[in-house]
């Protein structure tokens, strides 16, 4: 992975386009193309390549939904998705993280924190906004499982690996869970890797969806 972070914005809104570029340039981060609907974002990423699409959810001609499933439906690298709402608990914001989403993000969003979010997610170690992310989890999982291919079963894991997905399905970061788990952050960073491998996904996001979907969470569990 190079030092340069690349990014596209796809939004309906000239104004939050221009805001969040002008914030993002500052920082050092590289707006290389702006979308004002979901197909020419589509259009935009497959030209560009970036690292990390901000994503409006509701936009003309194609919504972020569907343009988040055709981005990462393609062959070959895919970037990391953040889904941006003005809403906190948002159906569709559940469904693109089910379609491959790495998280989301609130538009009122600071400027530190919004920097923070697109170098964090591009790392695929952590999930955005977890507390937040985790409460939709719990409202919309199993509603729709059109929207998530489930494995059989978790066989394939490990006691630990077992362990280990059912604490970060608690929104916890890999320090969190070695704090938890009495484990080093190099073994738990490990053990996730091993764990999306094992299940074919994409990222802690799908993680923690598949983990309500199957039941091993459930909404009031312990977080």
């Amino acid at each position: 992975m190079s030092d340069a972070l690349r990014v596209v914005i796809a939004d309906d809104q000239a104004l939050a386009r221009t805001g969040f570029t002008m914030i993002l340039a500052a920082d050092g981060i590289e707006v290389v193309g702006q979308a004002a609907d979901g197909q020419e974002a589509v259009e935009l990423v497959r030209r560009t390549n970036p690292d990390v699409v901000l994503m409006d959810i509701r936009m003309p001609r194609l919504d972020g939904l569907e343009a988040t499933r055709q981005i990462l439906g393609r062959a070959g690298p895919a970037p990391r998705i953040v889904i941006l709402t003005t809403f906190d608990l948002d159906q569709y914001v559940y469904a693109a993280i089910a379609a491959g989403a790495s998280g989301f993000l609130l538009k009122d969003v600071s400027p530190e924190q919004l920097v923070a979010a697109v170098r964090l997610v591009r790392t695929g170690d952590a999930l955005l906004a977890p507390a937040i992310t985790r409460r939709l989890i719990q409202r919309y999982a199993r509603r729709d499982r059109r929207s998530f291919p489930l494995p059989d079963d978790l066989s394939a894991l490990t006691a630990r690996e077992l362990e280990v997905l059912t604490v970060l399905a608690r929104g916890q970061n890999n320090a969190e869970i070695a704090q938890t788990l009495q484990l080093s952050e190099t073994t738990v960073k490990t053990h996730v890797t091993r764990i999306l491998g094992k299940l074919d996904l994409r990222d802690r996001a799908q993680a923690i969806v598949l983990a309500y979907e199957v039941g091993l969470m459930t909404p009031g569990s312990e977080v």
